[in-house]
Order: structure tokens, then sequence, then C-alpha cells
């Protein structure tokens, strides 16, 4: 049985999760961890395969306290990763930070790195629920529509899980952090949010006519990013925008710094 802890309770402080700079943008609730995690679609596992470091992106699930992850047994970082430490890591760009000066401009982040010992799925229930929670973080109620893998198709597939005890997560929001000095220089400087949409769902040509679009992938919505993402109400979801899937919508000030090569002239 799956342990699942309270995701009330705080994230373990260990010497690899310990946060060594900007320790206020340090969030310490399992809560929090949950929350970037089931926000995600994507997420980077960083294994040593023959003594070099290997990152891949891929797709992944939660249930409870452990993470999975899958991909072809033929894919020699999960094989790699068996017992072995692993690192995942998931983020959220929520906005870019744009400051008077170059040194202060930054990013609204939304992030968490996991820490643990990677072990292979060999029992044939578990893998099921790893590849049902896969499947369900990339397109909740896919798993009750779509045909059941087969013991061909499992066969051929790796499932690695990854325990959560070991995590932390960290968060910057709002607006750029300026010297005060460089207030008055005249400059725009504030956030603009990053948003990622999903679009209009695109039919496969080989569909026979008749055949609609499951409501799940059709009311398919991004969950809203958090009010850090900009400032003040500029900072809201884009549901329902018509953008294309997978495209980020972006909105952003018009001002342009006129005095943008005098002031730089004048500070040289």
């Amino acid at each position: 049985m799956l342990r699942v802890m309270n995701d009330r309770a705080p994230l373990s402080a260990t010497p690899r999760t310990r946060l060594g700079r900007l320790k206020e943008r340090g969030r310490t609730g399992r809560g929090e961890l949950y929350a970037v995690l089931d926000a995600a679609l994507v997420c980077h596992l960083g294994v040593i395969i023959g003594g070099s470091p290997v990152v891949l992106p891929t797709g992944y699930g939660r249930i409870g306290d452990t993470l999975y992850l899958h991909g072809s047994v033929a894919n020699k970082s999960l094989g790699a990763a068996d017992g072995q430490p692993v690192c995942v890591t998931v983020t959220h760009l929520d906005g870019i930070v744009l400051a008077r000066s170059v040194f202060h401009h930054s990013v609204n982040y939304r992030s968490a790195v996991i820490f643990g010992t990677a072990r292979v799925i060999t029992d044939d229930p578990e893998r099921l629920r790893g590849l049902r929670a896969i499947v369900d973080q990339l397109a909740p109620g896919q798993w009750d529509t779509a045909r059941a893998p087969t013991r061909k198709e499992l066969a051929a597939t790796t499932v690695i899980a990854l325990s959560l005890a070991d995590a932390s997560v960290k968060v910057r929001t709002g607006p750029p952090v300026d010297d005060e000095q460089d207030h008055d220089l005249g400059l725009w400087a504030g956030v603009l949010p990053v948003h990622v949409t999903f679009g209009a769902a695109d039919a496969d040509p080989a569909l026979p006519a008749g055949v609609a679009v499951p409501a799940h992938v059709r009311d398919r919505r991004w969950p809203a990013t958090p009010a850090g993402g900009g400032t003040g109400s500029r900072a809201r979801s884009q549901r329902g925008s018509g953008s294309r899937s997978g495209t980020m919508a972006v909105s952003c000030s018009n001002d342009r710094p006129a005095r943008l090569d005098r002031l730089r002239n004048d500070r040289s």
C-alpha cells in the first residue's frame, strides 16, 4: 500500500533540500509541493549514466507521496536509475520580471526539486496505477476513455517510482527589486505575465466521421496562474483563450523608455 503523507505536514529539511540562498522564497508545506507537482505536465529527470550526468524531460504522475515516471525499456536513463540516487525538478514560469537595471532582472516561478533513490516497478498492479497517474496528469479522464495497455505494451514499458520525502519548493512572486537610486531613471519596470493555455483540439485525420471530441478534452483548461505571476489584476488566468495548444499567451505593457540611450550615456 502506498504511504500518503499529510499535505499539511512540513517538508523535511535535509542537507540536500535546505536552501542556501534566498531562503525567504522557500515553501515549507507539503501541500505546496503537491500543488507545484499537480499543476505541471513535464518534469526533468537527472541521473548518472556511465559516470556522466544526463537530464531528460519526461511526463510524470503523482499518487500520494510517490512520483511515477515511465519510458521505453530501451531508455538507458530509466534503467540506470534503478536503485540509484536521482533528482527530479518541476518548474512553472509565471512571469518575466523586467527591472530598471540588467542586474535585477528575474523571473517569477514555482519550482520543486526532489531527491531520492529510484526504484523500477515490477509489480503489475502498481505499474498500472503508476501509468494511470501519468496519463491522468497529462490528460485527466483519458485513461478511462482509451484502450488499456496490452501485456506486450506493458513489457515494453519501464515505470519507476520516487518518494517525495526529500524535496524542496521555491517560489518567486511580485515586482522587480531595483536599487532605490534607480527608481528615478524614468525607465519602465514591472512583470510580463506568462500563461500556458490549451487550444482547440486537432482531430486525427484517420478518425472516421462522427467521432466527437470527448468532453474531458474539449473542456480542458489550464490551472489559473497564481497572483504572483504578474502584478495586481494583470496576473489572471487565460481560461477560455483561443490560443493553439502548447502556446504561451503573454500580455505586456506597450511602454517603451524613450530616454534609454541617453540615460545609458549619462551613466557611462
